[in-house]
């Protein structure tokens, strides 16, 4: 929205430069355009026929280089050039607010003492009062922190052109942007399958405990109504299962044997 908002605030410069046809003229719809409260953006006047004629003019081409310091350039680069046109207080106002954008990109967190040297501000609170204006402007969302000179930047608005030559850059940031969103994605998933598993192997274990569960229960019932004899044969029962293929057979005809022999003893005895 902001953008949008830009552009249309450029629109009427747009259309006066199609009379601007004196280096005079165009200088002077530089100074205009760069002092209107809403201009941000200003790529495409830069490349107007009348605006690029400045560039053959002695006297007038450093209001192009002007223009284009707006557009794509900050504060440092101004101050470090002394054939530029002197600003206005709108135009210097204008330019610390634009400077302050890549200074929010690279940092999220940015501190009062690094803020004022970079555009040379002389008080906390001259850097207070500029950003309030841009946070109003909707250059950028921040919060101020006096107490501790810190400003929390959240977002900032897309109103910088691009330099010349810098689309090569641009690519190759977003493609290494794009490479570590793979390789996070890439990790994403084999922390998903981990989890999974480990779903699926807990999943397991809680069945298997409920169906031991229930096997005991059932069996201390059966235990419970069936009594001594139900005890016994369950006891046999359990025999022949832990002694598979025909050796349960041999332990009752065992416990058989034995019964027999201590009755043969006791008549004998008697």
């Amino acid at each position: 929205m902001e953008q949008t908002k830009a552009l249309n605030a450029l629109e009427p410069f747009l259309a006066l430069s199609k009379s601007a046809s004196s280096p005079r003229a165009a200088s002077d719809l530089v100074t205009q355009a760069t002092s209107a409260p809403n201009t941000f953006v200003f790529a495409e006047l830069i490349h107007t026929p009348n605006i690029q004629k400045l560039r053959e003019s002695q006297e007038y081409a450093t209001y192009l280089t002007l223009l284009e310091i707006f557009a794509w350039g900050t504060w440092t680069d101004y101050k470090g050039r002394t054939d530029l046109p002197k600003l206005s207080e709108k135009q210097h106002e204008k330019l610390l607010m634009l400077s302050l954008l890549p200074l929010a990109r690279s940092h999220a967190t940015l501190t009062y003492p690094a803020l004022m040297s970079a555009l040379d501000l002389p008080t906390p609170r001259a850097l207070e009062q500029l950003l309030t204006t841009a946070i109003y402007a909707g250059l950028l969302t921040a919060t101020l922190d006096p107490a501790h000179s810190v400003v929390s930047v959240t977002s900032v608005a897309p109103l910088r052109d691009l330099a010349p030559g810098s689309l090569p850059a641009l690519q190759a940031t977003l493609a290494s942007w794009s490479n570590r969103c793979d390789s996070a994605l890439q990790d994403l998933e084999l922390r998903v399958a981990e989890v999974r598993k480990a779903a699926v192997e807990r999943e397991m274990l809680r069945r298997k405990k409920e169906r031991a569960l229930e096997v005991m229960l059932s069996l201390s019932e059966d235990k419970g109504k069936g009594g001594g004899k139900a005890r016994d044969e369950g006891y046999e029962d359990a025999m022949d299962i832990d002694d598979q293929g025909g050796s349960g057979r041999q332990t009752r005809g065992t416990k058989r044997g034995f019964a027999g022999g201590f009755s043969g003893l006791g008549k004998r005895l008697g």
